[in-house]
């Protein structure tokens, strides 16, 4: 099974009601007033495929989701009339009894849909309105090849539909099919994350049960079918329908019957799939959004407007929290934007452990930042021993980002902001490509890497899912160019990669040079001369004689093994070198007192000057990170660097910036395991002279000029 990424929101409650001896699971997200129930769908997948709508409905609503009959944690019971419609539908009121619930807004999914229309026609009192999408299951057939006679036959053929076949499911065929159907169902361009998932969730689910929810829904095995259209001539409340105009599970005529036959509103998604919740986050969970609002207004309230002469220039900052560098850069950015404009109002939407470092700065961070999931907490959770697979993590962070792009949807639709800056802020420049319509500030993107490379043991399946990774990208941006404002890359040409975005995609190095303007490297510092760094010595407490080495592994959780890897070589260097002290920084994720203590060594946590320490060291060991490693470069303090195993922009970015500079001693991980080998490598670097191309000081002032016209 697939690595199953870490929630964006936890159930604040979870239960299970038992309705004549099936055992249903369910689980409860907020508080507010109004309650939504997220039906189940068919038995191939569970609950989890609501993944990308419960945090942001969650944080103004109270939601509800239960595992239907068949699978997740529910139980699963025999034969095909344990799977009827009137089922799911009493089942779905159990749940509302279970949970307290007098009326929710009902939103199902394909067969969910059909259940959703069941409950609101049996139970009107139940259900204040429903969101139909991709639905929906009790119509009359439309396509031949999936007739109850290509179900239940004897084929000849397992190619296509035929696969959708009961014998050729329990005969062992049935992952087959789940292989098949899913890429049906994902049928958009850029959609291996969804399907993947969908794999992932349907590979514990027993093929028999799959088959008897079939048998039910198609009327075999003696089940006799209940009429969606009878129930829809019931359904008093609101219905707004989402359908796909290329969906190859059910097609769009049958969305359009159903608004038709409900006198319900219909949203066609053109060219869309069958999983629009999932591959359309953003568009679905406004949709919600309004049906619960036209159920439920919210109270009057109260706004003052200001005419937009009159108006503070106001400037949004994101700052990606993976890796403390963004917050160093975007803060010496903002310092140069206010010298150029000051009167300019800066907000900070962030997340720890970049609000550490802001509030240190006595900076403005929006109220709505409490309300982000936390990346940091995933890429940790995603973190082996020195290893991380950088591109599937930020992947496997879909979830996260969708709810995160919420909250950032809601804050400039409360607060107008002249100005957008998105620091490596992934979710809100894709979903802002995905639905331009969103925009309204001047917008400016910024990066320190273009192009997401596979690491060659992934084989062709990674180099596969990076090169469609970038040709999103590539399409979004050849679409849309006119979305962002400006496209700052923080560094030179010369510090991109040769290489190609993946196979008949262009070169990465010039297709960035025609759509990016070049701000050179941001430091924050100026590097220090001579005479700076000994009063910076001084004024830290070290004393002239010291060999100092500084020992940081940046702002995530990482970090620890390394860690531990030159505590254990720290005995063997000093015996060496007696005059070598060691400053070891765990960064604001690891806690110093977890580490063993060394004769020399401080243990330090959190340093918000570390920087200092690092252009008064004499030698430090690090993490491949570029912040720390292009701090060291601009100081000309000699280091070695530790990229993380399967992380691509330490693998291939940041060596080939460090060797146009110069700079820093690269050791493999398997190296560095080996105490005397990484002691002999610290003894080295202690003994030689940095001398590094020097690192442009200018970077924040150029990034500044080219943000200062857009607010």
């Amino acid at each position: 099974m697939l690595l199953e990424q870490r929630r964006a929101r936890e159930p604040d409650e979870e239960g299970e009601v038992v309705r004549d001896g099936v055992g249903l699971h369910y689980e409860v997200y907020g508080d507010g007033p109004v309650t939504v129930l997220l039906m189940p769908t068919w038995s191939i997948v569970h609950s989890r495929i609501w993944k990308a709508q419960i945090p942001y409905l969650a944080r103004h609503h109270r939601v509800v989701t239960f595992d239907g009959r068949g699978n997740g944690r529910s139980d699963a019971p025999e034969g095909a009339a344990a799977y009827r419609d009137d089922e799911y539908v009493a089942d779905a009121a159990a749940v509302l009894d279970a949970t307290a619930t007098p009326a929710a807004v009902v939103v199902g999914f394909s067969c969910g849909a059909t259940w959703s229309i069941g409950l609101a026609a049996d139970h009107p009192e139940r259900v204040l309105g429903v969101v139909a999408i991709a639905g929906v299951c009790g119509f009359p057939l439309a396509r031949p090849e999936r007739e109850q006679s290509v179900w239940d036959g004897q084929l000849d053929t397992t190619r296509g539909w035929a696969k959708y076949n009961r014998r050729y499911w329990l005969d062992g065929g049935f992952d087959d099919f789940r292989s098949f159907f899913f890429h049906q169902l994902c049928s958009e361009p850029h959609s291996t994350k969804q399907y993947d998932d969908l794999m992932a969730w349907s590979a514990d689910v027993p093929a028999q049960v799959v088959a008897d929810t079939t048998a039910a829904r198609l009327g075999c095995d003696g089940v006799a079918c209940g009429s969606i259209e009878q129930a829809c001539a019931r359904v008093r409340c609101p219905v707004h329908v989402i359908h796909g105009t290329e969906d190859r599970i059910r097609p769009a005529a049958l969305g359009e019957r159903l608004a038709e036959l409900t006198g319900g509103d219909l949203t066609l998604i053109e060219g869309g799939g069958h999983g629009p919740m999932n591959r359309h986050p953003v568009l679905v969970n406004h949709v919600i959004r309004d049906v619960i609002a036209e159920v439920a207004p919210d109270p009057p309230r109260r706004r003052t407007w200001v005419r937009s002469l009159g108006r503070t220039p106001r400037v949004l900052f994101l700052s990606s929290p993976i890796g403390l560098g963004h917050a160093r850069r975007d803060l010496a950015i903002a310092d140069e934007l206010r010298r150029v404009r000051p009167e300019l109002r800066i907000d900070w939407l962030a997340q720890e452990p970049v609000t550490r470092v802001l509030r240190d700065r006595g900076e403005q961070v929006h109220p709505a930042s409490a309300w982000l999931a936390s990346e940091s907490d995933h890429i940790d959770d995603e973190a082996h021993e020195h290893d991380l697979h950088a591109f599937g993590a930020i992947r496997r962070m879909d979830e996260i980002l969708v709810a995160n792009f919420m909250v950032f949807d809601e804050v400039v639709r409360e607060q107008h902001y002249d100005l957008v800056v998105g620091d490596e802020a992934w979710e809100v420049d894709h979903f802002l490509h995905e639905n331009p319509e969103l925009k309204r500030f001047g917008y400016a993107w910024m990066t320190d890497f273009v192009g997401w490379l596979p690491m060659p043991d992934g084989g062709a399946r990674e180099a596969e899912l990076t090169a469609d990774h970038n040709a999103e990208m590539l399409e979004q941006r050849a679409r849309h160019h006119r979305l962002r404002d400006r496209s700052v890359f923080v560094g030179s040409p010369e510090d991109i990669v040769p290489d190609r975005f993946g196979p008949d995609l262009p070169l990465i190095r010039e297709w960035t040079e025609q759509n990016f303007d070049f701000a050179g490297y941001v430091t924050g510092f100026a590097p220090p001369g001579p005479e700076e760094r000994a009063a910076c010595r001084r004024r830290l407490g070290y004393r002239p004689d010291d060999l100092l080495c500084v020992v940081t592994v940046g702002g995530s959780g990482t970090g620890a093994a390394l860690l531990g890897r030159v505590l254990d070589a720290v005995p063997i260097a000093r015996r060496a070198e007696p005059r070598l002290r060691f400053l070891v920084v765990t960064g604001p994720r690891l806690d110093p007192r977890a580490l063993p203590r060394r004769a020399g060594v401080r243990v330090r946590g959190y340093l918000p000057d570390l920087y200092q320490h690092l252009a008064a060291a004499d030698l430090a060991v690090v993490q491949g990170g570029l912040t720390t490693c292009m701090e060291l470069t601009a100081a000309g303090t000699p280091f070695l660097f530790v990229p993380l195993q399967h992380h691509f922009e330490q693998a291939f970015h940041v060596p080939h910036r460090l060797r146009r500079y110069d700079a820093g001693r690269q050791l493999s991980y398997a190296e560095a395991t080996d105490p005397d080998f990484l002691a002999a490598a610290i003894l080295a670097e202690s003994a030689g002279t940095a001398r590094f191309r020097p690192v442009e000081t200018d970077g924040a002032a150029r990034a500044a000029a080219l943000l200062a016209d857009l607010c």
